[in-house]
């Protein structure tokens, strides 16, 4: 008997489906993880350039010499609460 003429070994196709399929989950997993962390991490920048911008405009106030100290003051704090 060669082995051309052997008989072959008949799969486990239920178990052939299940690796498969745990492989699929395993992939899926993982990238939906990648998505999640590019999309975190878009979100960030974006509060951190609205936090910088929010900072300047803050800090332009504090320079304001039309108003009283206590007026450029709270009007900068308020400004900074709407940092994210």
């Amino acid at each position: 008997m060669t082995e051309f003429n052997k008989p072959t070994q008949e799969e486990d196709w239920g178990a052939s489906a299940e690796k498969q399929l745990a492989a699929l989950k395993r992939s899926t997993r993982a990238t939906t993880e990648d998505a999640v962390v590019r999309a975190a991490h878009k979100v960030m920048a974006e509060f951190e350039t609205r936090n910088a911008a929010i900072e300047e405009v803050a800090q332009h106030i504090e320079k304001l010499q039309g108003f009283g100290k206590d007026t450029v003051d709270s009007l900068a704090i308020y400004i900074r609460e709407m940092k994210k």
